[in-house]
């Protein structure tokens, strides 16, 4: 146990951790020149194609020091993006260590922050090292400064490296063998081990990634799970290398997985205890806190046969991704479906590419929402993140609404364009302070219903892609709201109702209504798109018939025979318009999500 350490790498969203880990694979002797690849550890299609990572993925490295001795260092690589920090959290639950990465052109950002937090709550020695010194707009001396003044770590402890080239990575691994503690543990204490994330083989069952804290598990010993009592046979247990290498045996202080025949996708918990059946601990691990769901949207399969299959999918998705949640809903335009909570909209795409990538479902959308609080009449409150719930308005006595408090970190320059984004999404109680000469951390207080939208797309533009941002959610707030309904000829489309704040209401419908217009097909009868509130239409616009010339035949004689064919024609396009139904094509629902900016 001694020459065993289990480390993480944390870092703000493009510092270089994937890269990090490539340059630790190929030092370590894990992967030969020829198989090698960028993003070794990032499994996925999405990942690749993004550039980004979005699940968190553990490896077992051999390194022999510069002393000659042998040490086994397990490495956590861990997302950056603000959506999948439940990753970073749980990751870190395994760890003893953490590699803090900065970027040397950059500096100190918001994750940087965030997750810097997030280690010093787990009690994880840190270790700072400042990545990109081979850029040409490096100031490695002045982030170190920066380092030092934000986040309290001894500048002169840092390490210099090029994860790009490899420069330095030598001493990022000494110094991972040299200041971090190794793993506390008996391996002859009664079995503890926590499970800090699964996934679906459709030959094995479940897969189960944990950390040993106590005592030793081999293949045919039986296991209970804690949380719900369940017992299975382990098939076989073993660590991560690039492929799952099985072992005889995990110890105290190994992270590896387990494979037990788990064919019940809901028996495993990420954050459960797994102990033996016969010889159980005393109680289990502290778990990892509930996350808080923020966005709100319902996935509805296109045909209505695939539905099954999609609740299938969906077990299977949860159990690799612990932050989704999600309960039968149903439409009345669309059938039935699955209501579900993300931690935003990135987290929300990545779900829905997955659906129908790794399960071949394609999906319809509804417009995302959040959670309000609707306090009626009687003094009772209701819970709501359906447009579908909405209360009698004669019963509601007021509403509220989610707010966070949002830090965005931006360079000087685009100071006047945020602070007028942040105005236009209904922002209060700014403030900034400078951390460092040009960079100014900027705090806003913001309804969650506005940042949802595509206020992150819009900051990254106005800011070129300088501003980071991160949130929390802070409290709900009395809100104006009002239900949204969009009515496609005189019928309500249930699955493109809003809530939203009545100052916003007009400018939602606009854009809806306009976006319908341009993706639904014309028919032979006028189409009404409307936009309302209760009774009160705010905003319409009409998509004209096709026209048959229906005069084409009449040639000279007396108008009143043209006039007679009109008047023919123009009642049956009024019988028409009564008994026709109009489809809107999927991507119509799409386009309403997608703002004009």
């Amino acid at each position: 146990m001694n020459n065993t350490r289990n480390f993480s790498i944390i870092a703000h969203i493009d510092h270089g951790k994937s890269t990090l880990a490539d340059r630790m694979i190929q030092l370590c002797g894990m992967v030969t020149d020829r198989e090698f690849k960028n993003q070794l550890l990032d499994s996925m299609d999405i990942e690749r194609e993004r550039g980004i990572t979005i699940k968190s993925q553990a490896i077992c490295l051999p390194y022999k020091a510069r002393n000659g001795e042998q040490y086994t260092l397990n490495l956590v690589d861990t997302p950056g993006h603000v959506d999948f920090s439940y990753e970073v959290s749980r990751a870190l639950s395994a760890c003893e260590g953490a590699i803090i990465l900065i970027d040397a052109s950059q500096g100190v950002e918001a994750q940087t922050l965030a997750n810097l937090y997030l280690a010093m709550e787990n009690d994880l020695t840190v270790i700072p090292v400042l990545n990109k010194i081979d850029l040409p707009a490096a100031d490695p001396d002045a982030v170190a400064l920066q380092v030092e003044e934000d986040l309290g770590l001894d500048s002169e402890n840092i390490i210099r490296c090029s994860a790009k080239t490899g420069k330095g990575v030598d001493l990022v691994l000494e110094a991972i063998v040299k200041s971090l503690p190794p793993p506390q543990g008996d391996k002859s204490s009664p079995l503890e081990a926590l499970i800090f994330d699964a996934s679906y083989d459709a030959f094995r069952g479940t897969i189960i990634s944990c950390r040993i804290f106590q005592g030793e598990i081999k293949a045919g010993d039986m296991i209970k799970f804690m949380s719900n009592g369940t017992v299975y046979k382990v098939e076989e247990v073993g660590l991560f290398h690039l492929a799952k290498s099985p072992k005889r045996s995990l110890k105290a202080g190994d992270i590896g997985y387990i494979i037990a025949g788990v064919k019940t996708v809901a028996d495993t918990h990420p954050g459960d205890t797994i102990t033996h059946r016969d010889v159980p601990c005393a109680a289990p691990l502290p778990g990892f806190k509930e996350v808080q769901q923020v966005v709100f949207s319902s996935l509805y399969p296109i045909s209505t046969d695939e539905y099954e299959n999609l609740a299938t999918a969906i077990e299977k998705l949860k159990l690799n991704d612990a932050a989704l949640t999600f309960q039968k809903d149903s439409s009345s335009a669309l059938g039935f479906g699955f209501r579900c909570g993300f931690l935003g909209l990135l987290h929300l795409e990545v779900i829905q590419e997955r659906l129908e990538r790794e399960f071949d479902i394609p999906l319809i959308l509804t417009v995302p929402s959040v959670n309000y609080h609707f306090y009626l009449a009687d003094e009772s409150m209701l819970e709501i993140d359906n447009p579908a719930h909405f209360p009698d308005p004669s019963q509601i006595n007021r509403t509220e609404e989610p707010f966070i408090k949002a830090g965005i970190l931006i360079p000087e320059r685009y100071m006047g364009a945020v602070i007028t984004l942040c105005m236009e999404r209904r922002g209060e109680n700014t403030n900034y302070h400078y951390p460092t000469p040009g960079r100014i951390e900027f705090t806003c207080e913001l309804p969650l219903a506005e940042v949802i939208y595509d206020f992150y797309d819009r900051l990254k533009s106005i800011t070129q892609g300088y501003g980071s941002f991160d949130y929390e959610l802070i409290d709900y707030r009395p809100s104006d709201l009002v239900k949204l309904d969009i009515l496609v000829n005189s019928e309500k489309v249930d699955a493109l109702a809003q809530l939203v704040h009545r100052s916003k209401a007009r400018e939602r419908g606009l854009h809806a209504c306009g976006k319908l217009k341009e993706e639904i097909p014309r028919q032979m009868f006028k189409i009404a798109i409307q936009a309302a509130i209760g009774g009160n239409i705010i905003a319409r616009t009409t998509i004209s018939a096709l026209r048959k010339d229906v005069t084409a035949k009449c040639y000279g004689g007396d108008i009143s025979r043209k006039r007679k064919l009109l008047e023919k024609q123009k009642a049956g396009k009024k019988r028409m318009k009564t008994v026709g139904n109009v489809d809107i094509p999927q991507n119509a629902f799409l386009a309403v999500l997608k703002s004009d900016q």
